[in-house]
This record gives C-alpha cells, sequence and structure tokens, in this order.
C-alpha cells in the first residue's frame, strides 16, 4: 500500500475536485482507498490518499506522472508511506 500526498497549488484549489480527478485514473493492479485532508498551512491543505497496487502491474512513477497531469489542481505528488505486503 502506498500513502499519497497530493498538494494543491493553493487555498483556491477545489479539493473535493482534485480528489475525484485522482480517483478517475483506472490501471489494472490499482486500487483507491481512504483519503483525508490534512493542513499544510496558510489555509492550504494536502489530500493524503491510500492506494494498494499490485508491484508487477503498476509503476509508481507512471501513477505519480498521470496524477501531475491534473496540473490545473496538482502542483506535485508525494510517497508519505511505501508498504510491501
Amino acid at each position: 500500500s502506498i500513502l499519497l500526498d497530493v498538494k494543491p497549488w493553493d487555498d483556491e484549489t477545489d479539493m473535493k475536485e482534485m480528489e475525484n480527478q485522482v480517483r478517475t485514473i483506472e490501471m489494472e493492479g490499482l486500487l483507491w482507498g481512504a483519503s483525508k485532508l490534512v493542513p499544510v498551512g496558510y489555509g492550504i491543505n494536502k489530500l493524503q490518499i491510500m492506494c494498494v497496487i499490485e508491484d508487477d502491474k503498476v509503476s509508481v512513477d507512471l501513477l505519480t506522472e498521470k496524477i501531475q497531469e491534473f496540473e490545473d489542481f496538482v502542483q506535485s505528488v508525494d510517497i508519505a508511506a511505501f508498504n510491501k505486503i
């Protein structure tokens, strides 16, 4: 499982829409999990979202690149935690 930190551009970013966009990403071997908004300061929240991937089917680099393609919403994507099962 992977915990991703998805950071918006500013406090005016529609975080619900950003999460909806991220969850539209579908790949064989990818399962989205729980998410929450975490304050980072100055009224800005980041989206923390869990996902489970199958190593041999999903590239983490490709997944983060796909999230960053939502450039109207997403400033950056970081891996907060990575657990191999």
